[in-house]
This record gives structure tokens, sequence and C-alpha cells, in this order.
């Protein structure tokens, strides 16, 4: 768990402070000075290029953890992830290199997109096939505390660099964050490197190597599990970038400090970290349909106050906003997202069932979340009701999708066609 969880800290860390970075920083480093509006939606549409290969990292990797082991493929995920971070801190801007400045970065970024997209697959397969069958949901949800110290730990950096003067902050402020990825990475391999693979996995690699020679193949033999193991995470996804990385760019865009923003979200990882695992062993007692439901139905209620106390510009009341829609509701899904989709395929594939599954979502639901929450705002003259109607269109079908998967807290996890047979 240790190692699933530390590496998952790692990845996001670095995925996260991106996020906070395109809506503050971004536009005014790397893209050309003029208006405010297509600098923001030209950074976060390097924020949404990283989602492009995550679903090519979840089958790259997830063949790699389903073929070699778990561990092989966490090992490379976590030293791209670390290298590319790194070097995003060093980039120069627009100003020094001109158009070599947001080519480089989307270069970056795709290495990002590439690195997560093969994190969680793996990841989740080490932690549930370590759990009893009675405790996978909670198993699987303490990778969420993992992601939620990596958005309260670099959140708070930016909200401590932030209290810069603002040229400074510019010049070199919020690169100190992406360089003290380093620290973590040599962390985060110290640990994996000696963690051992899970015995789902050791009973299954010399028997079923021949059978199991693509993984991919065996996830698309099931295309009603990928489908609406793809359809169930949208609510989750569109709702956590909305209320956390838009968040912070519509605050910012109306006046308010980056340093309220990085505040609010701060809070809202430090609860993430608490409520986590509350999910996932909830759901443990009366399945993850309910726990997942309830989560849905809370931000399809919860998103029009969320704005409204947005609005209001008081750093408590933006504090609950965030709280209420993000730690409340939308990782009472995302708590239970690894662990539903893990139920859904067996040990041979499941690393890439789990990658492409949550790495899909992530495309084509979170990536361009922000982006498209830019255009709802500025069509709507900066209102957000565009931007709840889309976050509930996401609830509605979310809901839809996780009534056609099966419930499976409790039961063993999937076996393979030789244990099925006694082989």
């Amino acid at each position: 768990m240790l190692a699933a969880a530390v590496g998952t800290l790692l990845e996001y860390y670095d995925y996260y402070l991106f996020g906070l970075a395109a809506s503050v920083v971004f536009p005014k480093v790397f893209f050309p000075a003029g208006d405010p509006v297509a600098a923001e939606l030209a950074s976060f549409a390097t924020f949404a290029v990283g989602f492009v290969l995550r679903p090519v990292g979840g089958i790259v990797f997830g063949h790699i953890a389903d073929r070699v082991g778990r561990k092989t493929a966490l090992i490379i995920t976590i030293v791209l992830m670390g290298v590319a971070t790194m070097l995003i801190g060093v980039l120069p801007g627009y100003r020094q290199i001109g158009l070599w400045a947001p080519i480089l970065l989307v270069v970056l970024r795709l290495v990002q997109g590439l690195s997560t997209g093969g994190e969680m697959g793996g990841a989740t397969s080490l932690a549930v096939e370590h759990a009893p069958p009675h405790r996978r949901g909670l198993y699987g949800s303490l990778l969420l505390s993992g992601a939620g110290v990596a958005l309260f730990v670099s959140a708070g950096l930016m909200d401590a660099f932030s209290t810069l003067p603002d040229e400074q902050f510019l010049s070199w402020g919020w690169r100190v964050p992406f360089m003290l990825s380093g620290l973590l990475l040599v962390a985060g391999l110290l640990i994996r490197s000696r963690v051992l693979e899970t015995p789902e996995f050791e009973r299954v690699r010399g028997r079923r190597a021949k059978r199991a020679r693509w993984p991919l193949l065996a996830v698309l033999r099931r295309p009603r599990s990928l489908v609406f193991g793809i359809m169930f995470g949208f609510a989750n996804s569109i709702g956590g970038y909305v209320v956390t990385t838009y968040g912070t760019a519509y605050l910012h865009g109306r006046g308010f400090s980056a340093t309220m923003a990085y505040t609010a979200t701060m809070v809202a990882a430090g609860v993430e970290v608490v409520i986590a695992p509350a999910w996932g062993l909830l759901s443990d007692r009366i399945g993850r349909r309910p726990v997942f439901l309830g989560g849905c139905l809370g931000l399809a209620l919860a998103i029009f106050p969320v704005f409204w106390l947005f609005d209001t510009g008081d750093p408590v009341l933006v504090c609950l906003a965030m709280v209420l829609g993000f730690s409340g509701c939308v990782i009472a899904m995302s708590a239970l997202s690894q662990t539903i989709l893990s139920e859904l395929f067996d040990t041979t594939a499941r690393a890439t069932g789990i990658g492409l599954g949550y790495q899909f979502t992530a495309v084509l639901a979170g990536g361009f979340a922000p982006a498209i929450c830019t255009a709802l705002v500025a069509a709507a003259g900066g209102a957000a009701w565009g931007v709840c109607l889309y976050v509930i269109g996401a609830c509605v079908l979310s809901t839809f999708a996780i009534f056609r998967l099966p419930d499976r807290a409790g039961d063993p996890l999937p076996v393979t066609t030789d244990q099925r047979s006694g082989g």
C-alpha cells in the first residue's frame, strides 16, 4: 500500500501542480501577452493535451504491468513523471525563447500524460490484489488519500509562493514546487524498488503467459465493461476539474487573489485525505453503487451553490464551497472508481482494463473540462450557469452507467479461465 500510495502521491503532485499553474501562471509566462481570455484558453488547452496520451500510457504500461509485473511498470512511470516535472520547472518563458516555450511545455505535458496514464492501473492492481475481499474499497480509496496529500502539498506550496510580489512569483517562485518533485522522485524510487509482486499476479504469470499475450485484446473482448467503465466516471472527472482547476481560474478572473483560491484547494485536499478512506470503507459495508450514487446526486444538487459561494469572494465560504463540491461529493465517487474498475477485469488484464477505463474517462471528460468551462462562462457574459448545467449533465450520464455495472463489493476478484477450470 505504501508503494502504491506514495507513487500515486508523486504522480498526482506533479499533475495537480500543472493544473494549478495552468490557471494562474502559464497564461502569463508561456503565452504572448494580449487577450487574457485567449491566453487562459491556450493554457487550459495545454493542460488538456496531457490527457491525450493518457490512454496510450494505460495501454503501454498496462501491458507491461500485466505481462512483466506491476513493479516494473510503476518504476518507469514514476521516473518519467518526475523528470518531466523538473524540466518544466526550468523551462524558459515566452519572452526568452518565443514559440519554443509553449511547444516545449506541450511536449513535457505529453510525457506527464503518458506517465499518469500508466500509473493508476498498476497502482490500483497492486493495492486491491493485496487486499482481503471485504476491504478492497478501503485499500483502493487509500490511493485517493495519496492523491489528496499530493493536492494538499501542491496547492500549499503554490499558495505559499503566490504571496510573493507578482514579479517574483511569475519569474521564479512558481518554479520551486516543480523542482521539489525531484525529492519525491527519489523517495518513490526507494520505496517502489523494494515492493513485491502481488500473490494474484504470481499465481497466473507463468500459467497464463501464452493466453494473456495481449491484455488489450482481453479487455476489448468485454466491450460492455469497458464502455460503461468509461462512462460511469464522467461525473467525478468533470466535477473534480471544474471545482478545483477551473474554480481557481474562475475566482482569479473575478479579481480574487490566487492565494485565496490555492488555500481553498488546500483545505479541500486536506479533507480528502481523511474522507476518501471513509467512503471506501462505507462501500465495503453497503456496496459501491449506493455510495457512488450518493456522491453523484450530491454533486448535481451542490454545483449551483458551489458557484454562488465562489461569487461571494469570502475566504471562508470559498473554502466551504471547495470542501462541499470536491471533498464531499466528487471524492465519494473518485474514492471508489479504481476499485470498481479493478473488479471488472481478471488478473491477466486488470492493469490494462483499469488504465483504459480510467484514462479514457479522463480524456473524454476531465481533460477538456476547464477549457469548456472557460468558453461557457465567456459565452454567458461571465455567468456560471452553463458550467453548472454541464456538471449536472455529467451526473446524469454517470448515474445511467453505474446501474449497468455489477456491484462486487465483498466478492472475490474475477478469476481467470484457468482457475475456473481448476487448472
